[in-house]
């Protein structure tokens, strides 16, 4: 699915050093499709001992449903590198995240995976979790394409994103797929390849 502009309320998960495995417990990780791990998304604080939603997790509320953006604590996505980390939560829903900081293999697995990591600096951060502490239908506005994002209250932040990781955000793919999008030019380079090994033969 192409990223280019989202607005979106936020689920505040103000935890910090969250860990894959809080993400998507290791018994999860047998499967290699996505599909039915958005169920899974934090399974033990979801949860109780009989498998019933907990109604007082985050997302289990109604506020939660719909939402494309975690707003998360510091540190996210530490721990294992597990790429079902950011399956489980682009099947729940999400397309952005949202912290002062991500795991430096959690942010690549999430990049990989068409999911959207945004660093924020402290006080940008600590507003976002204000404003929607006293509303929670307030919604941010991210601008891939020029790389901004747009607070409740109308301030503009830029983010960082590496050129490969946009534009297979933009268009919607995945290496595999990139690597697809550039077949004309793979098959051209192999027809003359073979050209020249003729040629010297």
């Amino acid at each position: 699915m192409k990223f280019q502009n989202l607005s979106s309320r936020m689920v505040p998960f103000p935890q910090r050093n969250i860990d894959t495995d809080q993400i998507i417990p290791a018994r999860f990780l047998k499967t290699i499709s996505k599909e039915g791990l958005g169920d899974n998304l934090f399974c033990d604080w979801r949860y109780d001992a009989q498998g019933k939603p907990r109604p007082d997790f985050i997302l289990n509320q109604p506020r939660s449903q719909g939402a494309q953006v975690l707003l998360a604590g510091d540190n996210f996505g530490c721990g294992s590198s597990r790429e079902h980390a950011p399956w489980a939560l682009t099947q729940f829903g999400f397309r952005a995240l949202i912290s002062t900081s991500f795991a430096d293999i959690f942010r690549a697995n999430s990049l990989k995976n068409g999911l959207l990591p945004i660093i924020v600096p402290p006080d940008i951060h600590a507003e976002l979790f204000e404003a929607v502490a006293k509303d929670p239908n307030v919604e941010v506005q991210i601008d891939l394409p020029n790389q901004t994002l747009t607070t409740p209250s109308g301030r503009k932040v830029e983010f960082a994103v590496d050129s490969f990781s946009k534009h297979c955000l933009l268009e919607g793919v995945d290496e595999v797929g990139y690597t697809l999008q550039r077949e004309p030019e793979i098959t051209a380079f192999e027809a003359r390849r073979a050209g020249s090994v003729n040629t010297l033969a």
